[in-house]
């Protein structure tokens, strides 16, 4: 088993998993957005009434609209705009993604009628390690930034050097920094023995080797931790369908991610195999059986992120009939209820609940 020890996922400013929501229909407004995540820019409440509108980026126009009709869309390819609720989705997100948009709204006459800017900031993923055990296993997001835990202190700790691939790339004698040859992207502090290292690239992964050393010049101490990239989760999609039998068969995909491990909860509480047919509780196809319904989360992480979507899910239908009908004939089975013409001398019915709006 690897020890991954202490690993922590924080956002700064930017929500649970790496899909964001910004309400830009006030000026002025500050977005933030995850690198390689999705923001969802709320740029009016509707564009069926809209004469015409156009949305710069840094003064180039990169959506164009009349109304309900999408002009121009110059990064179609990774966006979307829904005119009916004025939302502008944005997939994929890069670090040119950042900087200043703005809406413009004309009138029928052509005339400008309102604008109004937004700023879209883009974060990393920060990720958290403790390396205070010999052969811990670290995890980053490219782009993003990792915090390593070295040590407790080192303010009592006489010489140190940390080691990247055999080449030394930090160097101190207890509270003072000798070299950090990465200081233009990473801060060490001493009192607390982390290491920091930002704008993260596949060069940074590998072997990291911390050796200490006493007051004699001695080696007392060494220990490696293994640093490794992942490609965040950056979306969820759920979808369920009803089954011949009443039965519910839904499934759980995820966009970006490398190793995803996915899991389910039923109103808050992993599902259990009472409630399913088929799959477990750590598969993304799962059925359920005819009588669950509820608040259904399907949750998709890897060692950098976690992004989780939800659905109300309701029966498909059907009753359970135990009955002795009027031949004789026992019958115990799911039955589509509006379909239903067996007429019982004797019945134990169990109906599911009426079906909601998915």
């Amino acid at each position: 088993m690897e020890a991954v020890i202490g690993l922590l996922l924080m956002l700064l400013r930017v929500s649970h998993g790496v899909e964001t929501y910004c309400d830009g229909r006030q000026d002025g407004a500050q977005c933030y957005g995850a690198l390689g995540g999705t923001v969802v820019l709320q740029l009016m409440d509707s564009a069926s009434e809209i004469s015409r509108y156009q949305l710069f980026k840094n003064k180039t126009a990169i959506l164009s609209g009349i109304k309900n009709k999408i002009v121009s869309n110059l990064i179609a390819d990774r966006s979307s705009f829904t005119p009916s609720n004025g939302t502008f989705r944005i997939h994929d997100l890069s670090w040119t993604d950042g900087g200043e948009y703005t809406l413009t709204i004309f009138d029928s006459d052509g005339h400008r009628s309102e604008q109004r800017t937004l700023q879209l900031i883009i974060q990393g993923v920060e990720t958290y390690c403790d390396g205070r055990q010999d052969g811990a296993q670290c995890y980053g997001a490219l782009g993003g930034t990792v915090v390593l835990q070295l040590m407790d202190s080192a303010s009592e700790i006489s010489r140190y050097q940390l080691f990247k691939n055999k080449t030394a790339i930090l160097s101190g004698r207890k509270n003072k920094i000798v070299i950090n040859l990465v200081a233009d992207r990473s801060s060490f502090t001493p009192s607390d023995g982390t290491f920091r290292i930002n704008n993260l690239s596949r060069t940074d992964g590998g072997e990291y080797t911390l050796t200490i050393f006493d007051s004699d010049g001695l080696m007392s101490e060494q220990r490696t931790l293994q640093l490794t990239f992942q490609a965040p989760v950056s979306s969820v999609l759920l979808v369920s369908e009803c089954l011949s039998q009443g039965e519910m068969r839904v499934s759980c995909s995820s966009e970006g991610g490398d190793s995803p491990q996915y899991s389910w909860t039923l109103d808050g509480h992993t599902l259990t195999d009472t409630q399913l047919l088929s799959g477990n509780n750590e598969t993304n196809n799962i059925t359920l059986k005819q009588d669950v319904s509820g608040q259904l989360t399907c949750s998709v992480k890897n060692h950098v992120s976690t992004v989780s979507k939800t659905k109300t899910i309701s029966t498909c239908g059907f009753i359970f009939i135990d009955c002795t009908c009027n031949n004789g004939m026992h019958i115990s089975q799911w039955v589509f209820e509006a379909n239903n013409t067996l007429k019982p001398t004797t019945t134990s019915i169990t109906a599911t609940e009426e079906e909601e709006d998915k």
